[in-house]
């Protein structure tokens, strides 16, 4: 949006307490709109990390909650008062806001009447429609009180967040998996696919390690929804070598688990993780009902295939037999099963790294700007031709009709339209 200068543009986000998919998906949109403000609820520069540097020269507005004591903990136990969160911010003097949106329901934002907003969902809450998420509160000794807590509360959360679907003026999911939730919980289906952004470039130029395809590789977030006790427990039985990066709630659990067979890398930089991934033989995956499985395109970009379970995301992001290999059971002896399949087969390097460029950064932003274009004009259009929001339209015939009859547009489409729309 090169011509839009004088377009006022707000970016939010859940919360900045640690970095994942949705964060780096933030980073991209900041990288695309860097004049642009970013609105968390939270914001925990030492949970980011080194990846705080991603978001360069950002001016980031925190909500009151960001003051309570233990804020990133509490989050979860005081998640109704979510809308109070939210509501605190006032957007009506921005000319379009994005949101980033999972957890926190963070959509359908206060805003003008001539504020449009854009939703990039990366799925509707788990925890409100019955899908796994970071802890399993069963295991726990008061886990019956959590489920009574979480039932109440959670029944008023589901209305919001429907309602606050609803307000949203255009839905971008972040893949075909999570636009069937959107079909499902909100009802909408006016919603547009953009896969997320993989940074395909930086991964081919890493290096490999000096052990190369001598190990297997999985990591990430450790909490219980990506099913890592599942892949430790497969690899104690087979006796393979598997390296996992990452850190979290369950990592004191998973290490007390593992045989010696398995080595826990820790929190690794960007560059030691890409170096793992092009080293490896191949990358594991078992999370259930996993949003995109951007991290499968990772590993493919590096020239590596994925193993991972035949649901969610994940077949949307591996060509099975020639990219990866998909399982159809969570449980022990279906992974390992697959991993014999997979190591008599063979895969080549060019096959995994042009499916990985179909999910490239530069695809992102090249979609993501045509997309907040094309509904800029559309926007546009309908004030200056007075057309009612909803109303479908040839938007072209009616630019066409728009410049003949000399409408004047508004203001507000004076200083937000690209310079070449005005053009006859």
């Amino acid at each position: 949006m090169k011509n839009n200068k004088n377009l006022k543009v707000a970016l939010v986000h859940d919360y900045l307490i640690d970095f994942g998919g949705a964060e780096e998906v933030l980073s991209v949109l900041h990288e695309m709109f860097p004049r642009a403000p970013i609105y968390v609820s939270i914001l925990n520069k030492k949970g980011i990390g080194r990846f705080i540097g991603k978001y360069k020269n950002v001016k980031f507005i925190t909500s009151w909650f960001n003051y309570v004591p233990f804020a990133p903990r509490a989050i979860s136990l005081f998640r109704f008062l979510v809308p109070l969160i939210w509501n605190s911010f006032d957007f009506s003097s921005y000319d379009l806001v994005i949101t980033s949106a999972s957890w926190a329901v963070t959509k359908g934002v206060k805003k003008g009447k001539n504020t449009i907003e854009i939703c990039y969902l990366h799925t509707p809450p788990r925890y409100l429609y019955g899908y796994n998420t970071s802890v399993i509160w069963q295991d726990k000794w008061f886990g019956f009180l959590v489920n009574i807590y979480g039932a109440i509360v959670n029944h008023f959360m589901r209305i919001y967040d429907f309602k606050q679907a609803q307000k949203v003026d255009y839905f971008i999911t972040n893949s075909k998996e999570v636009g069937k939730r959107v079909e499902k919980f909100y009802k909408r289906f006016d919603y547009k696919v953009i896969y997320p952004p993989i940074n395909t470039t930086k991964i081919l130029e890493s290096k490999t390690v000096s052990e190369n395809n001598e190990f297997y590789l999985t990591g990430g977030r450790m909490v219980a929804a990506k099913n890592f006790d599942l892949i430790i427990k497969a690899f104690n039985i087979n006796g393979k070598k598997l390296k996992i990066f990452g850190s979290g709630i369950q990592e004191k659990y998973l290490r007390n688990i593992a045989n010696s067979n398995i080595e826990f890398l820790g929190k690794v930089s960007e560059e030691n993780k890409f170096e793992l991934l092009r080293s490896c033989k191949a990358f594991i995956l078992a999370q259930k009902d996993e949003d995109s499985g951007m991290t499968a395109v990772e590993v493919q970009a590096g020239g590596k295939p994925a193993i991972a379970f035949n649901g969610g995301g994940y077949p949307e992001t591996i060509v099975s037999g020639k990219t990866g290999i998909l399982f159809d059971e969570l449980n022990e002896d279906c992974i390992n099963q697959t991993i014999k399949r997979f190591e008599k087969m063979k895969f080549k390097q060019e096959d995994c790294i042009n499916q990985a460029k179909k999910f490239s950064k530069e695809r992102f932003k090249k979609e993501m700007l045509q997309f907040v274009n094309s509904k800029l004009k559309r926007e546009m259009l309908k004030k200056t031709a007075g057309v009612w929001k909803g109303t479908e339209l040839d938007s072209d015939k009616l630019w066409k009709e728009v410049l003949k009859r000399k409408s004047r547009p508004v203001d507000w489409f004076d200083k937000a339209w690209p310079k070449e729309w005005l053009k006859k």
